[in-house]
């Protein structure tokens, strides 16, 4: 050794670490990359991004020439360090052990933390650069690689374990899904944001979370006097209005307003001409999810459906809009000027009907009422006092204080909500 000056081994150790180094960022680069967004580069002819991506279709064969690399680096680094400690030192045990001691230091610090570090930060942009350099060292190597992963799989087939096939495409759950959806804030407008999250949502909604309860539903009753019935088609504000007999228990068909004021009204005017333009009424079982209930009302052409329960009685009425509304937001109101929104005021509080339904509360006021039962907060607050309630009469339910304003026929027609901490 005394022919190869000390500098010279310093340098080559030099080299070495930082060799090292390389592969080690390189093996967290590849593996940390976003694979959905290296495909998207390699859809638009990217070349780094497809190299990235097939290597990645190859993690045996990668890892293989990766981990070969660093290991033989590391064992050199080690036995380098041996020889300069030698060439200083001589053979004195101590020598050996801090030789050891300063290569593990080194190789920790510049060979594998630090570059690691800056693997994983910088990923997806190391990912398109190193594929450049990973693909020719594979080829140079694949005899070898291919040596290596030969007993590697024999391994993996003694404890019984299959790797995921190297073309399968990475699946996401629509919970994973949505969870990146919400995470892309700074990628994703709001509005844009909020859509995507409500159409996820559809799957875990049924028709009675998002229907017009049966209470709240305008009705044509036939059996009042034509005069009346007249005067309510001419002030609806509905398009299409249910058309029965006393009760939606005698419902008889579905008005299209508008198509009958196009045509009908021009010509004489009466019970049996109203008859002839009504439209079969479409029913929706009960616990239907809503996501299932949009591609019904596509395949069937239809826009509106009543939802009924297990023994058949109408529990409330479904339209195209509600559903859309879901994801989409309100773009549409059933009175004009009726304002739909809500707030809390500048005592935190906010006063709301009772047929208003829990979901929409919570999400417009950032509430946490119980959704597994009642509804809408009438239907929460009889459960929750098993009787009628009175006006002036306070509970709490879930945590929110809530006073009965106003109550009609058996129902809460208002009640005031105080945000949870105001009191």
């Amino acid at each position: 050794m005394d022919q190869v000056p000390l500098s010279a081994l310093l340098m080559t150790l030099v080299v070495l670490l930082a060799a090292s180094a390389f592969f080690s960022l390189s093996e967290t680069a590849m593996m940390a990359s976003n694979r959905f967004r290296l495909r998207h580069l390699a859809q638009s002819g990217h070349r780094g991004a497809q190299l990235a991506l097939d290597l990645l279709g190859r993690t045996d064969k990668m890892l293989g020439v990766i981990l070969l690399g660093n290991n033989l680096i590391n064992s050199a680094s080690a036995t380098l360090v041996s020889v300069i400690a030698i060439e200083l030192f001589g053979e004195e045990k101590w020598a050996l052990g801090a030789g050891t001691l300063a290569v593990t230091f080194a190789i920790l610090v510049f060979a594998e933390i630090t570059p690691k570090i800056i693997g994983a930060t910088h990923a997806d942009r190391l990912a398109i650069v190193l594929g450049y350099i990973l693909t020719p060292l594979l080829r140079l190597f694949y005899p070898a690689v291919w040596f290596i992963n030969l007993f590697a799989s024999l391994l993996l087939k003694l404890f019984r374990l299959s790797p995921t096939p190297d073309n399968e495409t990475p699946q996401l759950s629509p919970e994973e899904l949505r969870s990146l959806v919400l995470e892309s804030s700074h990628l994703i407008p709001q509005k844009h944001r909020a859509i995507l999250s409500g159409l996820f949502e559809l799957n875990h909604i049924t028709v009675e979370d998002v229907m017009t309860p049966r209470g709240a539903i305008e009705i044509l009753d036939l059996d009042h006097p034509w005069e009346d019935v007249c005067k309510q088609l001419a002030t609806s504000h509905h398009s299409r209005l249910p058309v029965c007999r006393q009760s939606l228990d005698q419902l008889i068909g579905v008005l299209p307003v508008r198509r009958l004021l196009g045509g009908a009204l021009e010509q004489e005017f009466d019970e049996a001409t109203l008859q002839s333009h009504l439209l079969a009424p479409y029913y929706i079982p009960a616990g239907t999810p809503v996501f299932s209930q949009l591609a019904f009302f596509q395949e069937n052409r239809q826009r509106i459906g009543f939802v009924v329960d297990e023994y058949g009685e109408i529990q409330g009425l479904l339209t195209l809009e509600d559903i859309i509304e879901e994801f989409v937001g309100e773009f549409t109101t059933s009175l004009p000027g009726l304002g739909h929104s809500l707030s809390w005021d500048a005592q935190g509080t906010a006063i709301i009907e009772g047929s208003r339904t829990l979901r929409e509360i919570n999400r417009m006021l950032a509430l946490d009422l119980p959704l597994d039962g009642p509804k809408t907060l009438n239907g929460l607050i009889l459960e929750h006092l098993q009787d009628i309630p009175e006006a002036g009469l306070s509970v709490k339910l879930g945590g929110v204080a809530v006073e009965i304003l106003q109550t009609q026929d058996r129902s809460v027609v208002t009640a005031r909500i105080f945000r949870p901490g105001s009191q």
